[in-house]
């Protein structure tokens, strides 16, 4: 597990198995402060004038609804949110799920702030599960004025470790246990970036050890004052407490500018992404078109959805769900006629989505999914939880792929992996080709029940082409096309090597320990907690 990576499987099993060790340690436990100090504010109506403003006038064809710009490729995807921070000019709103500590992290951090110091109002949003590096980090720009920093579901205190800050919250891991997994970046509110992708290195291929294929979308158009008024609902719920309420400076120190200053190089010139002149689909960077005052996107009909931010405080989990991203993603996919192709990091669908699946089948519709192999699935117990399923979605008809990191590696259509581990992170679907889901969801109990998360949907032949497309590289040139042998019914995994088919018949690039753990330790995990 990487340092970034390691949030799922701690925030389901080991953190309630390690718990069983710490809590005899235990002398007390703290709480959150009884009364926030918080007031609430909106989103800015846009202001016709600003560039972004023009530029989305400029592109924007008479009576359209919404636009869009698929970004496969990492680089270009970090590129868009830092050209969209760098030229705003009243509201920069974004909420993450993960900021790192690293180099993705700091350019993300320190453009911000360099918007907040022409006069931009910076709303700043993010879950704190996995701050314990960053929350000095985060107090140290509300110094800055026009920046306001909020968490999602704080920790209480022994804020410096994530074993430590469960260890002071046992008592409270009920509450603790529900995450804000969104992911959305808004700009002078006409302009976003919104999918899968956390802010931290692998997300863009700038990590030597792994990185991830993932998906996010440039948006433009009506679509975005649905989003708008998706993170004011977050940005003013009772689940988010400024971040001054919650974090201390280490020792009794103020906070310091100076801190941020010096961990993310102000002083020095911004670093800079190198960009490749197109990406997979053939387009350049943003950059480029915002300058020439005008961005081609495809256009369709958009709707926004997200799941309360209240999300099992007052629920039971069946009523989570019902309310809940996920099961309206099925209501999407259960309206298919011919085909429906997904794509999902963490797939456990559970009796409901088993349910979904074979009722697409028994209509006649085509159903294939793609998710990551073993040796991809930076979470073993997850995939574990899959494993449960694939011989019974096999025997339903569904086609399933698995993500190869050996053959990512190789392909560098998407970006370049260089010797890093390739991994699946994009939630993506596409329905009879013509209506796409994008967003942070996994077809998993986490994101059902547990987790917020955010999605688009959005009506578009064109777009659907193109996401097809995408999805069409990885599933064909990235992954294992896996089967049941007519025989036996044993599993195999396919791939085709120099034109010539090889079949595997163990699970391809893991090591026996790899197998051998997720066959003691999976069963004993609940589906729920995967």
């Amino acid at each position: 597990m990487t340092r970034i990576l390691f949030r799922r499987a701690v925030a389901r099993a080991a953190v309630w198995l390690s718990l069983l060790g710490l809590v005899a340690l235990l002398t007390a436990c703290g709480s959150l402060p009884a009364v926030k100090h918080m007031p609430p504010t909106l989103s800015l109506a846009p202001d016709p004038t600003t560039p972004l403003a023009k530029v989305v006038a400029a592109s924007t064809p008479p009576d359209e609804h919404s636009g869009f710009r698929l970004m496969p490729l990492g680089v270009y995807s970090l590129d868009a949110r830092i050209e969209l921070a760098r030229r705003a000019k009243h509201t920069l709103d974004v909420q993450y799920y993960v900021i790192a500590n690293d180099g993705a992290g700091g350019l993300l951090l320190r453009t911000l702030k360099e918007a907040a110091q022409r006069g931009v109002r910076v709303r700043l949003l993010v879950d704190d599960l996995y701050t314990a590096s960053t929350d000095q980090m985060l107090l140290a720009m509300t110094a800055t004025p026009n920046i306001e920093v909020r968490l999602f579901n704080p920790f209480c205190c022994a804020r410096a470790s994530l074993p430590g800050r469960f260890a002071a919250s046992v008592f409270d891991i009920y509450r603790l246990n529900h995450r804000m997994h969104n992911k959305l970046f808004i700009a002078d509110g006409v302009m976003s970036v919104m999918g899968g992708r956390n802010i931290a290195d692998e997300y863009f291929t700038l990590n030597s050890a792994q990185n991830f294929i993932d998906m996010d979308a440039l948006v433009v158009g009506k679509v975005i004052e649905q989003l708008a008024n998706i993170f004011d609902a977050y940005w003013n719920s009772e689940e988010v407490y400024p971040i001054g309420d919650i974090v201390t400076p280490y020792a009794g120190r103020t906070v310091m500018e100076s801190d941020f200053d010096a961990r993310v190089g102000m002083g020095a010139p911004p670093p800079k992404v190198i960009l490749p002149p197109t990406d997979v689909l053939g387009y350049g960077p943003i950059g480029e078109e915002l300058d020439e005052g005008r961005i081609g996107f495809l256009w369709g009909v958009a709707n926004a959805v997200a799941d309360p931010p209240a999300k099992l405080r007052s629920m039971t989990s069946d009523e989570a769900f019902e309310s809940s991203v996920t099961a309206r993603f099925w209501q999407r996919l259960l309206t298919a006629e011919n085909e429906v192709v997904l794509t999902s990091p963490y797939l456990v669908p559970g009796e409901r989505g088993m349910a979904g699946f074979r009722q697409l089948r028994d209509w006649g519709v085509d159903v294939t999914l793609l998710t990551n192999s073993l040796a991809a699935n930076d979470e073993p117990l997850v995939h574990s939880g899959y494993a449960r399923y694939r011989k019974r979605l096999l025997e339903d008809g569904v086609d399933l792929y698995e993500l190869s990191p050996a053959r990512t590696t190789r392909n560098k259509r998407l970006g370049v992996f260089g010797s890093s581990l390739g991994r699946l992170h994009a939630k993506t679907a596409v329905v009879d080709k013509r209506l796409i889901f994008i967003g942070s969801v996994n077809l998993d109990p986490r994101s059902a029940t547990q987790n917020t998360e955010l999605g688009l949907a959005v009506f578009s032949p064109q777009l659907a082409r193109e996401m097809l497309r995408i999805i069409n590289i990885s599933k064909l040139e990235s992954a294992y096309r896996v089967r049941l042998e007519p025989k036996t019914g044993r599993l195999e995994w396919l791939s085709m090597d120099e034109d010539k088919e090889v079949v595997l018949y163990d699970e391809p690039e893991s090591s026996w320990l790899q197998r051998l753990k997720i066959n003691l330790l999976g069963p004993l995990v609940p589906e729920d907690l995967l």
